[in-house]
């Protein structure tokens, strides 16, 4: 079997994407220092190298970083071009419109979304639970049921095409290419990954609240039970009274 790769740090993540191009455009946008375009060349070229080395070091075209990438590529395409700000502002919209519309209509597909976000080897036993449906007999009603929670969990991509969209246009009151734009965009692009990011865990709070139920309920297992082994393992150990 192979070897399972231990998850990135989020932290970094977070780092990479979100506090050091903020960072960069909002504080070293000035021409004493970077400069406007510059500042925006480095500060994007961030998330698009840790999003092209993701990628390139998981050997698969993940749909979300794809889109990603392209995210960042236009939002600095757009700045060096120095687009108005409405460009900015669609973009920022269309990138979760995209996202929540790709997961409802994939119900549609022999390869929902929906399943391949949520229902990862990573987290469940994937077999195991399968195979709890099909002996309950309620694998068509568990079918129906993520229909459901796929509206839910879309709605928030969704909403945040909404919030992205307004941000940006309350936020971007300067002249493209200038010192000012820059920082401004900055702050928008901070700004805007925090709605998302905590508009995006409350809803999958719920989501996989609501998910956890449904599968205890349909397939008469206990949650620990149909999670991935690693988590059995651990919750196991866990368990354990210590005997010394």
């Amino acid at each position: 079997m192979a070897e399972q790769r231990k998850p990135e740090n989020p932290l970094i993540s977070i780092a990479v994407n979100v506090v050091i191009p903020v960072a960069i455009l909002s504080l070293l946008s000035k021409e004493k220092y970077l400069g406007p375009v510059w500042a925006l060349v480095v500060g994007l070229a961030f998330p698009i190298a840790y999003g092209l080395r993701t990628l390139i070091r998981d050997r698969k075209a993940d749909f979300m970083s794809i889109l990603g990438v392209i995210s960042v590529t236009l939002t600095g395409v757009f700045g060096i071009l120095k687009l108005p700000p409405e460009y900015i502002a669609i973009k920022e919209a269309v990138i979760p419109l995209i996202i929540g519309l790709a997961i409802v209509i994939s119900l549609w597909t022999p390869f929902p979304l929906i399943k391949k976000i949520l229902m990862t080897e990573s987290l469940f036993d994937v077999e195991r639970l399968t195979s709890a449906l099909r002996e309950k007999g309620t694998t068509d009603e568990f079918e129906k049921r993520l229909k459901g929670l796929t509206v839910g969990f879309s709605s928030s991509f969704f909403l945040s095409a909404v919030l992205n969209y307004g941000l940006a246009i309350v936020m971007l009151k300067s002249e493209p290419g200038t010192e000012a734009y820059t920082a401004e965009l900055g702050k928008m692009t901070g700004m805007s990954h925090i709605v998302v990011l905590i508009l995006c865990m409350v809803v999958m709070f719920l989501v996989m609240n609501k998910l956890f139920d449904t599968l205890t309920e349909l397939t008469g297992c206990k949650l620990d039970d149909l999670l991935a082994a690693h988590h059995r393992e651990k919750a196991a150990g866990k368990a354990e009274p210590d005997t010394d």
